[in-house]
């Protein structure tokens, strides 16, 4: 087995005069949840169309679990699986019938093994209790899980997922998102496309950013902010107590600005890198204050996705 799960060298693909990818490299190692984050039109559905093969690139090099996807486009299949924005699914199966169609079409072994497989799947997406429920009354988010358990059935070692949470309820995403983390663990590698940055941060091990087919930085999402040159960050603070005690010690804090009440909250600007977080979060519990919750409420991603969007730098 190859040490990274998917390689990707020098990919460039052109739609006539139009160039959708230009020159990009990436290496994912396995048991990551990987982010491919990007604005409409960044080259992110050329890229995932390639990595899956259902097209050839103008030129480039890729690997997938160790197969050259060109050379061994069958065998990389075999150990990979594609999980496309709003998969359709029958109305007029229940949840079991689904899986074991599919099953059947990996060829899992007899019925009792492939009824054991998709209860596994079923229970690693949270379905198990509806298994037996009909395709047609699953909500937008459950739907969604229920294509995530068809794509797992086979045990594929790299999963692509194309806006899985596209949609989906706050509730539906946190349980998306501890599925992949919990797949991720177990030594899978995905790779997760999505436009919101934020999202992807919260998700995945590591990320990239793409705009006009170029790659602009990659890393984790700290080093992906710090890359793109945004530190900002937008803070709150609830508390217990007078919010003005708070507003009292932020106001000689390196890094703090625009310091701003509402209720019982307190906002503000925090210029600093997850280190200097850190260090402002502990001390502001140690100072005794009485402290309720402490988030960051609108990360400086956003903004850069603005930017990217508009084909600039973060500056």
């Amino acid at each position: 087995m190859s040490e990274a799960a998917i390689e990707i060298k020098d990919l460039r693909v052109d739609y006539g005069d139009f160039v959708a990818v230009q020159d990009i490299s990436l290496s994912i190692p396995y048991g990551q949840v990987f982010g491919l984050v990007g604005p409409n039109g960044a080259g992110k559905t050329s890229t995932f169309k390639v990595l899956t093969t259902l097209m050839e690139p103008t030129y480039g090099e890729v690997t997938v679990a160790g197969f050259d996807i060109f050379e061994s486009a069958e065998e990389a299949r075999q150990v990979m699986a594609y999980m496309p924005d709003l998969a359709p699914v029958p109305s007029d199966l229940k949840l079991w019938e689904f899986l074991d169609f599919h099953a059947d079409t990996h060829r899992l072994g007899g019925r009792s093994a492939r009824r054991e497989r998709v209860e596994e799947c079923l229970r690693t997406v949270n379905l198990f209790e509806k298994r037996n429920a009909w395709c047609k009354e699953l909500s937008r988010g459950q739907t969604q899980r229920l294509v995530l358990a068809k794509t797992l059935l086979h045990r594929p070692k790299v999963l692509i997922l194309d806006e899985p949470a596209s949609g989906l309820d706050p509730l539906s995403r946190r349980e998306m998102r501890f599925a992949l983390q919990g797949l991720a663990n177990e030594g899978a590698t995905i790779v997760v496309s999505s436009h919101i940055l934020s999202e992807l941060a919260e998700m995945c091990s590591s990320l990239c950013v793409m705009n006009q087919g170029r790659l602009l930085a990659s890393g984790s999402a700290e080093e992906v902010r710090r890359e793109l040159g945004r530190t900002e960050r937008h803070l709150g603070v609830v508390t217990f107590g007078d919010p003005h005690e708070v507003v009292s010690w932020l106001g000689d804090r390196p890094g703090v600005s625009e310091v701003k009440v509402d209720g019982c909250k307190v906002g503000f600007q925090f210029q600093g890198e997850d280190v200097a977080h850190e260090k402002l979060l502990m001390e502001l519990v140690n100072a005794g204050l009485r402290i309720r919750s402490f988030e960051e409420e609108s990360s400086s991603f956003e903004d850069i996705l603005v930017r990217v969007a508009e084909g600039n730098r973060a500056e």
